[in-house]
């Protein structure tokens, strides 16, 4: 387990020169001590005045030239804070519907945990640029080129059945996550994402999950929830040697569909208008 400090530097690590500048200069801070106390960045990144700056500036420019990582944080941040006062929480059910939940405090006490906030913040500041590229596979009749993209999840399963057994920790880490980033930012598209047969087959198969008829399959949502926690989970079994980083893995698979409204939530407050301008359009 993590000690608070630890994690603190973690956050101070994705942080440029400009943005603990910006973070020191708005949270009444001094820079060196943002540096030699990592625990203020964390404070720092719940200031309601850090909060107003970044989404709220009076000069747009002003938060123009923060890191993607920064904005996300500061996003999630603030949702543990409007959660920890909320009666209850919008739950996606459909297009532009929503219904109200009442367990608000079950999700203010998984953001509340600094790490669980650090890996949101990661999960969406990977999105902002999507690796995509090919592999070269041997068939029957010669060498046959597989491509792949972080955010197509049939053919990065895919890679699954071509790349060595030590390197599937990583696809099965990145499927969770596309899993988890599509249900809590577009959830949206990820209900009425369409899979063939074969291919959600595909997707269970890669998931360790049993084949399921059209009239069982779940769908939706439901569908991404499954195979998104079934991912993680054997992310975390995979890998050779334990982390902290796979402790989080781990707590992603028992607690997805709670992470997934988290996302919802903060994304419906302050990420919605600014989609297409962070993230690729997963429909493209």
């Amino acid at each position: 387990m993590e000690t608070p400090v630890t994690v603190a530097s973690r956050y101070l690590e994705h942080l440029s020169a400009e943005d603990v500048g910006f973070l020191a200069a708005t949270a009444g801070h001094d820079v060196e001590q943002l540096r030699t106390h990592p625990t203020l960045v964390v404070d720092a990144l719940a200031d309601d005045r850090v909060f107003e700056a970044v989404f709220r500036p009076q000069r747009p420019e002003t938060a123009a030239g923060l890191a993607p990582f920064l904005v996300f944080a500061v996003a999630v941040a603030r949702g543990e804070a409007e959660l920890a006062q909320a009666p209850f929480v919008p739950d996606w059910l459909g297009a532009r519907q929503r219904v109200p939940v009442f367990d608000a405090p079950a999700l203010v006490n998984l953001v509340g945990d600094p790490a669980v906030r650090l890996f949101l913040a990661e999960l969406l500041a990977s999105y902002t640029h999507v690796a995509s590229g090919s592999v070269w596979v041997q068939r029957r009749g010669g060498w046959q080129r597989r491509r792949w993209s972080e955010l197509d999840p049939v053919r990065l399963a895919g890679l699954l059945d071509v790349i060595p057994e030590a390197e599937q920790t990583g696809v099965y880490r990145r499927l969770g996550d596309l899993a988890l980033f599509l249900t809590g930012v577009f959830p949206d598209y990820a209900a009425s994402f369409a899979l063939s047969p074969l291919d959600r087959a595909r997707l269970r198969r890669s998931a360790g999950a049993r084949p399921k008829g059209e009239d069982e399959d779940p769908g939706g949502l439901a569908l991404w929830e499954e195979l998104g926690r079934r991912w993680y989970e054997l992310a975390r079994r995979c890998a050779p040697v334990p982390t902290s980083s796979l402790e989080l893995t781990a707590r992603a698979a028992r607690d997805f569909p709670q992470l997934r409204r988290i996302l919802n939530f903060v994304t419906d407050r302050w990420l919605f208008p600014l989609r297409d301008q962070w993230f690729p359009n997963p429909a493209t």
